[in-house]
């Protein structure tokens, strides 16, 4: 028999036990009626982003089918839908290009192989709780990063709405490409591209109030109903390239989609390109983690419900490892169809698993339809979906607010235009932590006075507060580290300097400081020694718990000229001389 602590453990790695037991009538009801909005949905989408991946447009459908099913197993959101996404769709075709792959079995198998790679990476990340490594992406850097590959991936899918041939990994390679073949331009391709283009723009912007206030549908059921629109789109294009036998006028179409199950098994893997796909995993893995985390915890919040960030990393990994073994490639949660997964009335994990049953008998049954479908429609819905994306607004934002914050975003975008995504993201971490580094190695440090008739104590420079001329309080608003540590040193001693003569006692105040590490240490204990050669004793105040553990594993407070206050108002009141008091003004 299960002890009760097995069992916690089982539920813990297996959500679905804790969700599976309660599961009713009116969550089968709304995760059904999710399951069949979210599956028509992403019929086309999934199309979509595999031909974006460099991929046969049926390894989109079989990446969004044993993923559902994997993360309803693993998962602990209710509403997030996993499968391809646009960002990692043009990261796999950026990682897979410089391969030099010859034909479209040894794309398909290294795509494949990249999913495997990043699901061993989320897994094993889950299995280690190293949720935390997604702040080492900063929210600007996400968002440059985001913004600039949605700009790619727009200007990507130019080519198929002009129906010429195009290449390029960046911005002006894929620029110069287009520009070489405008000559060539198939104006049938572009009529229905321009169609498809004008269309969904409708839906977007005034099909959900159309719904709403000619129809009567709630504006629920009218928004939900938008965001399917591309599904019109796709059937409405199809009917036209079938009925003017577009193909025959040069319009590329998807052609034959094979009908049937997804391959099972593990991708033929060339040991050789291991090496090359380790780093574009490691991207992929911590770019896909960050956006899946930040859509479940967004929905989450919406319905007063909690999310495991160290469950999600099993849960992904577990739908990318489901992906690789299924002739997929790498998958991740996306923001539109969980906002329409919510919207629709999913209710718990389940409705993933639905809309992967949807999935198969559209994978078995339906493909046969798609052979009309202009790669111009697909493309358009790319360019609909990826626009959202785009925020330029964050520049001027970051501007106003942080030039360090600028520097990262301006950076990120511009790389990965110019370069490419891995360079970009990339060089966005690096600058972020660079940054992080240079910021926190110079410390603000205030000198600090009482407000009159309070126990509180505020900057000299900004307020009218009590001081003392014998004594000298200086706040340290930064942990010490030894990035750190010679310059608080350096500011302290300099600020003792100009009052030298009046000065007896110096008083560090460490509301803010939440660790001290060894430098750090050693900068205090030689400004202490220094202090006392001048006849000034040194103080702290308001030491935290955890530091003051720390230091009582030390022999510095044995060598500490003066005391450890509780608070520093018991340090002015204790050390404050016996002549009159000066008052400061800002």
């Amino acid at each position: 028999m299960s002890s009760p602590l097995s069992r916690i453990d089982l539920k813990s790695l297996f959500p679905i036990l804790d969700w599976g037991r309660r599961y009713d009538r009116p969550d089968f009801t709304g995760d059904m009626t999710a399951a069949v909005i979210v599956t028509i949905m992403l019929i086309p989408q999934s199309l979509a982003y595999a031909l974006l991946a460099g991929l046969p447009a049926e390894v989109g459908l079989y990446a969004s089918i044993l993923p559902l099913v994997a993360y309803a197993i693993f998962g602990t959101s209710r509403a997030l839908a996993v499968g391809p996404v646009a960002v990692v769709s043009l990261m796999s075709a950026s990682a897979l290009a410089p391969l030099g792959l010859d034909t479209v079995a040894e794309f398909t198998a290294a795509a494949a192989v990249l999913a495997l790679l990043s699901g061993l990476m989320l897994a094993t990340m889950g299995a280690l709780r190293l949720g935390v490594v997604a702040n080492l992406l900063s929210h600007p850097v996400i968002a440059g990063f985001i913004t600039a590959s949605g700009l790619l991936i727009a200007v990507s899918q130019m080519k198929h709405l002009l129906g010429i041939p195009a290449h390029g990994h960046n911005l002006p390679e894929i620029l110069l490409s287009l520009g070489q073949g405008l000559g060539q331009v198939n104006f049938w391709t572009l009529g229905v591209g321009a169609l498809a283009l004008g269309f969904l723009i409708w839906v977007r912007r005034h099909m959900a109030n159309v719904l709403h206030q000619k129809v009567g549908l709630s504006k629920g059921a009218a928004g939900t109903a938008a965001r399917v629109g591309p599904v019109f789109a796709v059937i409405g294009t199809i009917v036209l390239s079938w009925a003017l036998n577009l193909p025959e006028m040069g319009v590329s179409v998807v052609g034959e989609v094979p009908t049937g199950l997804p391959p099972i098994g593990l991708p033929m893997i060339d040991w050789a390109l291991v090496p090359a796909l380790i780093g574009p995993a490691a991207l992929i893995t911590i770019i896909g983690y960050v956006e899946s985390v930040s859509v479940a915890q967004t929905l989450a919040a919406k319905r007063r419900q909690k999310i495991d960030p160290n469950q999600e990393l099993k849960a992904l990994g577990a739908a990318n490892l489901a992906s690789a073994l299924s002739g997929g490639y790498s998958v991740t949660g996306g923001f539109a169809r969980s906002v329409v997964n919510f919207d629709a009335g999913a209710r718990t994990p389940a409705a993933g698993a639905f809309t992967a049953v949807g999935l198969t008998f559209a994978a078995m049954f339906l493909t046969p339809l798609l052979y009309f479908l202009p790669k111009a429609t697909l493309a358009a819905t790319i360019i609909i979906a990826v626009l959202s994306l785009v925020d330029l607004k964050i520049l001027k934002t970051a501007w106003t607010y942080s030039k360090a914050d600028f520097a990262a975003v301006l950076t990120t975008i511009l790389l990965t235009l110019l370069v490419g995504v891995e360079t970009g993201v990339a060089a966005g971490v690096l600058v972020s932590l660079l940054l992080f580094v240079w910021k926190t190695s110079r410390p603000h440090v205030a000198e600090v006075g009482q407000v009159p008739g309070t126990e509180h104590f505020r900057n000299i420079h900004r307020h009218n507060v009590v001081t003392d001329p014998s004594l000298v309080t200086l706040r340290i608003d930064e942990s010490l580290y030894f990035a750190n540590a010679r310059r608080m040193e350096d500011l302290i001693l300099a600020r003792v300097h100009e009052g030298r003569d009046e000065i007896k006692h110096v008083v560090l105040m460490c509301s803010a400081v939440n660790e001290i590490d060894l430098s750090a240490l050693e900068s205090l204990e030689e400004m202490n020694q220094r202090l006392s050669d001048m006849g000034i004793q040194l103080h702290m105040s308001e030491v935290k718990g955890p530091v003051m553990d720390r230091l009582k594993r030390s022999h510095f407070l044995d060598a500490l000229s003066g005391q450890i206050f509780l608070s520093q108002n018991e340090a002015f009141e204790t050390l404050s001389a016996a002549q009159p008091r000066d008052k400061i003004s800002a």
